[in-house]
């Protein structure tokens, strides 16, 4: 069963995390096996004031989180003005960088990459709001406009929200076919075409 680590933090957006949780958690194979099994975690155990007052509680911290295959770096507030300022995450992030088999950031949990070195000269892209910042604060980076997300082998970025719920579903393909993926998409309720998948 692939192992899904989705790190959240103070002032993470909602849908950044609980998007790509949904998909991962909903796939299943034909006999109804689930595919994956996603954790929540977060630098403490505390509960994590998400954007708008949401509490939500991790089920690890940095210190006992399991092994993972993807780690999925959402965005938001609390990732561009406060988690970028935290050594204790960045430093976490790097570390399971060279752990994982795919790194993932959604919206601009892609700035939290980028301050780590982890981007420099690859095609990425965050929350279109974001597009100059990034480019601004980054100059090494190959910032893309107009795309839901870039794939560079292991590490991917999104745009925001709906873009990670894409990049999500794009992974389900990449790692279990097309059937699974649109299977996952079809009980979610969530119109895409897989021959569309990054246009804007």
């Amino acid at each position: 069963m692939l192992q899904i680590g989705i790190l959240i933090f103070p002032e993470v957006e909602v849908m950044d995390f609980a998007g790509p949780f949904e998909v991962f958690s909903l796939a299943e194979t034909n006999e109804r096996k689930k595919l994956c099994q996603v954790h929540i975690v977060a630098e403490n155990l505390s509960p994590i004031p998400a954007r708008n007052g949401l509490i939500v509680l991790p089920n690890y911290d940095y210190t006992n989180c399991p092994q993972m295959d993807i780690l999925i770096v959402p965005g938001g507030f609390g990732a561009e003005e406060l988690e970028i300022k935290n050594q204790t995450t960045l430093s976490w992030i790097k570390a399971k960088y060279s752990e994982v088999k795919h790194l993932a950031s959604i919206c601009t949990g892609a700035f939290l990459l980028a301050e780590i070195g982890l981007l420099d000269h690859l095609e990425v892209t965050t929350h279109w709001m974001d597009i100059e910042t990034l480019k601004n604060n980054y100059p090494m980076l190959n910032v893309k406009e107009n795309v839901r997300f870039t794939d560079n082998g292991k590490i991917l970025t999104s745009g925001g929200i709906s873009s990670g719920i894409h990049l999500s579903f794009y992974l389900l393909q990449k790692l279990f076919g097309l059937e699974v993926a649109t299977r996952t998409a079809k009980r979610m309720e969530y119109d895409w075409d897989p021959s569309s998948l990054n246009k804007h």
